[in-house]
């Protein structure tokens, strides 16, 4: 038995995740080429190794002649008889060989194959590894800036957050843990090129289904998400279970849940809303949390037109225009935003809405009493006016 290389074997496979067959077939090929190299030629040698044992014959299989032109692959009658005095002509007599006899060139080149398949199955091993994590997040350790992009150690592997990847405004310290989407993996010679990001979608997706226990087993589904990395993020959940409601599965106790991964995210705002199969519902949920009055949609156009009160229309469209992007994009409807003066301008409600809807409001007070809780539907920025804008949903 040869116990050193079968260590050593042992030891590879445990350390770098190589297969001591793996390591065999190398060492089997390393033998050929050493061959090739001390003789010319490696056609009719054979290499025999024991699997178990570690222990290997190396030989040249030569035919017997009565005249021999080749002495690599020939053998006269006569020496072969002093090997064993039953060989006729034509017959196969293998010649041991000695590895030892190998000069310094074929020994050194046998070496770097070995080494040379071992470096290929470190790298084969490590892209399978994070191949199988593409579409998935990982927790890498910041190391350093290099330029506008990061260094991210990944454990067995190196990746780069490009700075199209970061979010504006985050700053990382060396050694810090942070969480990042595998956008996708590359198998290259000098090893698997890993492109992460910080600012796909799909990382807050992945990271809600490492929170919630519901949106990972399926009983909630992410049916859509909106993102503006950095700034706010809406994501539309529906339940296939009638007794869990999936907006509360998603914010947890106390707001726990949705906690955890707004820090993960450094303060990015979350808005979770219940997803529909009516798009009107949908849309006027996309809006939240502003409060809607109608909303008319085509689902052959892809469009959609809502009204909304004159108080509520700048929480409609929220500051520079994200919340009725971020609707846009969530629901795949180009939305039409309307106060309800802008309606009545352009007879999309009656002249005399306003009067009627004030006997509604009027008569809701007298039955139910005024609670004086009105004017907190006002957005604190609000400074009245009204505009008409118009938003579509971003092409990819």
């Amino acid at each position: 038995m040869n116990t050193e290389l079968l260590e050593a074997l042992n030891i590879l496979e445990k350390e770098k995740d190589i297969s001591k067959e793996t390591l065999l077939d190398a060492i089997e090929n390393s033998l050929l080429n050493a061959c090739k190299n001390h003789f010319g030629k490696a056609d009719n040698i054979k290499v025999i190794m024991d699997r178990e044992t570690c222990d290997y014959k190396l030989f040249a299989e030569k035919t017997v002649v009565e005249e021999v032109e080749d002495d690599l692959e020939q053998i006269s009658l006569e020496k072969a008889r002093e090997i064993d005095s039953t060989f006729e002509l034509g017959d196969i007599v293998q010649i041991p060989i000695e590895s030892k006899s190998f000069g310094r060139i074929a020994t050194q080149n046998a070496k770097n194959l070995i080494l040379q398949k071992i470096r290929e199955e470190e790298r084969k091993v490590v892209y399978d590894q994070y191949f199988e994590k593409e579409k998935d997040i990982v927790t890498g350790i910041v190391q350093r800036y290099i330029g506008k992009n990061i260094s991210i150690n990944l454990g067995k592997a190196d990746a780069m957050l490009t700075e199209n990847e970061q979010v504006k405004g985050e700053v990382f310290k060396p050694t810090e843990r942070i969480k990042l989407y595998v956008v996708e993996v590359k198998n290259t010679t000098k090893g698997p090129k890993i492109l992460v990001s910080r600012t796909h979608p799909e990382l807050v997706k992945r990271l809600f289904e490492s929170e919630v226990t519901e949106v990972k087993d399926g009983t909630v589904e992410i049916k859509s998400i909106a993102r503006e990395a950095g700034s706010r993020t809406k994501i539309a959940v529906w339940s296939n279970d009638p007794d869990v409601d999936p907006v509360g599965a998603c914010v947890g106790m106390n707001g726990a849940r949705v906690n955890t991964i707004v820090n993960e995210l450094r303060g990015e705002k979350i808005d979770i809303i219940n997803w529909s199969d009516n798009p009107a519902i949908l849309i006027e949920n996309a809006l939240s949390p502003a409060k809607v009055i109608s909303v008319m949609a085509d689902p052959d156009e892809k469009a959609a037109s809502v009204i909304v009160p004159d108080y509520q229309l700048s929480l409609a469209i929220g500051k520079e225009g994200q919340n009725a992007r971020l609707a846009a994009r969530l629901t795949g409807y180009k939305i039409d935003i309307k106060s309800e003066t802008q309606a009545i301008e352009s007879g999309e409600l009656p002249e005399n809405y306003m009067e009627l809807s004030e006997g509604v409001y009027e008569e809701e007070m007298y039955e139910d009493g005024f609670d004086g809780e009105y004017a907190e539907e006002y957005p604190e920025d609000y400074e009245g006016g009204t505009e008409e804008i118009e938003f579509t949903e971003a092409e990819d």
